[in-house]
């Protein structure tokens, strides 16, 4: 879905676990803390315990941090630098120089873990009547994922919590983006779905570059979770037929503006996880005014 030049990729470099004990640490229902139950096959991952015996996030971030900054050493064809820790961030960031371009990979620590979705996910991925009650299932039977993300709630900043994952499965959604099995393939009829998607992506792209500061809240994921509500609305291929870009699109925005509004955006695998807090209600208005002004006069930033 990358709009610009193919310069960012996102890898996540996943270790299974067998079994762990997870504790949410707010009312989100996304960030637990993690530890084991009796005697873990993961011996060698109890040194990165913390005092209160949960797995931290912090120290084990820090430990691939070493061993990536040790073997980029290694390398000695291309010039590859690791890139300065951001805060809070759960991705080490590589920068690869590379005439004619620059190419920046983010490498995400995730944990695949075999046990049950937690109970904050049972009402969530509502995919029945767009992808299908089987496919639901088959989504829900795979294993867990959680990603090295520090929460900004947490009490006491320990750098010890992970957030649930669903890339792997959002990934599969796009890519099987169809209520009828042949949906975009090649001898299949096309539909304008990833078209909106790309078209809104591009837009919030386009508004943060202009208005970094009062949009540093919003993200592409915003942006990705609008689009499968979108998707479960209006969930037939009928719907997003390729001649109705504009039209469709403009169906997309609408419920993202409206999500804006009223601050509240519910994540898409987890529903009582709003994406758009109340307390950011200044920034979703403003972004919704920028919207609004570039659906009234037929986006002007895109024609530029």
């Amino acid at each position: 879905l990358q709009v610009f030049e193919p310069n960012e990729f996102d890898i996540m470099l996943v270790m299974p676990v067998a079994r762990l004990q997870l504790d949410e640490c707010d009312d989100t229902g996304a960030y637990y803390y993690l530890s084991f139950k009796r005697n873990p096959k993961e011996k060698y991952l109890l040194k990165f315990l913390d005092e209160d015996g949960k797995l931290s996030a912090f120290k084990m971030l820090q430990a691939l941090r070493e061993i990536i900054k040790q073997e980029v050493k290694n390398i000695k064809d291309v010039e590859v630098t690791v890139k300065r820790k951001k805060a809070g961030s759960p991705a080490i960031t590589l920068q690869i120089k590379n005439p004619p371009g620059e190419i920046s990979v983010d490498i995400i620590l995730t944990l695949e873990v075999q046990q049950s979705w937690p109970p904050s996910t049972q009402d969530g991925l509502k995919i029945e009547q767009w992808l299908g009650r089987k496919v639901r299932t088959e989504f829900r039977n795979r294993s867990i994922y959680l990603v090295a993300k520090q929460n900004k709630k947490e009490k006491v900043l320990r750098g010890n919590t992970w957030r649930l994952s669903f890339s792997h499965i959002e990934k599969d959604m796009l890519n099987n983006h169809g209520s009828s099995k042949t949906c975009c393939e090649s001898d299949g009829p096309k539909c304008c779905r990833k078209g909106c998607l790309k078209l809104l992506k591009y837009l919030l792209e386009q508004l943060k570059m202009q208005y970094t500061k009062q949009l540093d809240k919003f993200c592409s994921y915003h942006v990705k979770t609008a689009f499968f509500h979108s998707c479960v609305m209006w969930p037939k291929d009928t719907d997003w037929q390729s001649g109705d870009l504009e039209h469709c699109f403009q169906k997309y925005l609408g419920y993202f503006l409206d999500c804006l509004q009223k601050s509240h955006l519910p994540h898409f695998f987890i529903p009582q996880y709003n994406l758009l807090s109340p307390e950011d209600k200044a920034s979703n208005y403003f972004l919704s005014r920028l919207l609004n002004y570039e659906l009234n006069n037929r986006f002007p930033i895109l024609q530029e």
